[in-house]
């Protein structure tokens, strides 16, 4: 069994979009999403590029999640009181 995580551009009619595409493949067994932070969990037995090329032939854009996208959403999610910015030196 695989999990596939993906990072989906997503308002919130297209979750609906998004699980008929992915209801086509065949060996899916759950679906996560967490629209906040635009990431969809995949979990079975499908190949990756598949669930990726399904969600995009859907007219979703998607891509798979990367460190880069767990970053963005942890800052996104913070309440912006309690990020400090005046540590970083933006112009190095």
């Amino acid at each position: 069994m695989e999990t596939v995580e993906l990072k989906v551009e997503m308002v919130g009619i297209h979750e609906k979009r998004l699980r008929k595409c992915l209801s086509k493949l065949k060996g899916i067994e759950k679906v996560e999403v967490d629209a906040n932070s635009q990431k969809v969990v995949v979990t079975g037995y499908a190949h990756r590029n598949k669930i990726l090329k399904a969600v995009r032939r859907g007219g979703l854009k998607a891509d798979f999640w990367s460190a880069q996208n767990e970053l963005l959403s942890s800052y996104a999610s913070a309440s912006y009181g309690s990020l400090r910015f005046s540590n970083f030196n933006f112009f190095n």
